[in-house]
């Protein structure tokens, strides 16, 4: 009889030790885990974009432009900041006149899968008056028929959609940081 308690106790801690395998395997242990596995990454972050894998557009006229950024590669990549902005001519991209970038929000960034889109927004002081605007300031109006936008490390130069030319007074805009289409 002294042997019945022990081998009760054996059984008594085996029925525990059962409990708490099944425990581990139950319906709260399963959630728990798909909870934990939806908080893994599952991917590794994309890469930086690189300027030639991006085009942009712009759309916009009298007072502000609003850049579209799209990936043209065939793979992920992440975008963030703002665009560096300058006037230039129809010719090379690096003749150009930079212009101060006052930068609005905070830049997050923004991934941007294979046909993706990010946009920016550039607002300026105007030129007020027809043909012949002037600035309300009294300074000379820097006229150009081209902006040379700086993005991941590119210049891309962009026209007005109306076929005119970036007018604005002032040598400083303000961009938006990228933020996705």
């Amino acid at each position: 009889m002294k042997h019945a308690p022990n081998g009760a106790r054996a059984r008594a801690g085996w029925l525990a030790l059962a409990a708490l395998v099944l425990a581990g395997t139950g319906p709260a242990a399963a959630t728990a885990a798909a909870a934990a596995d939806q908080q893994a990454p599952r991917h590794a972050p994309a890469a930086q974009c690189q300027g030639g894998r991006l085009s942009a557009s712009a759309a916009g006229g009298y007072k502000q432009v609003r850049v579209t950024v799209v990936n043209k590669g065939s793979k992920p990549c992440t975008l963030s900041g703002f665009p560096t902005v300058a006037l230039a001519g129809q010719g090379s991209p690096d003749r150009n006149k930079p212009l101060s970038v006052a930068r609005q929000g905070s830049a997050k960034p923004v991934q941007l899968a294979p046909g993706g889109r990010a946009v920016t927004t550039i607002t300026f002081t105007p030129v007020l008056g027809e043909a012949d605007g002037y600035c309300a300031s009294g300074a000379k109006p820097t006229v150009a028929p081209t902006m040379v936008l700086g993005i991941a490390g590119t210049r891309t130069q962009v026209a007005p959609n109306d076929g005119g030319e970036f007018a604005l007074c002032g040598g400083t805009v303000t961009a938006s940081a990228f933020r996705s289409a």
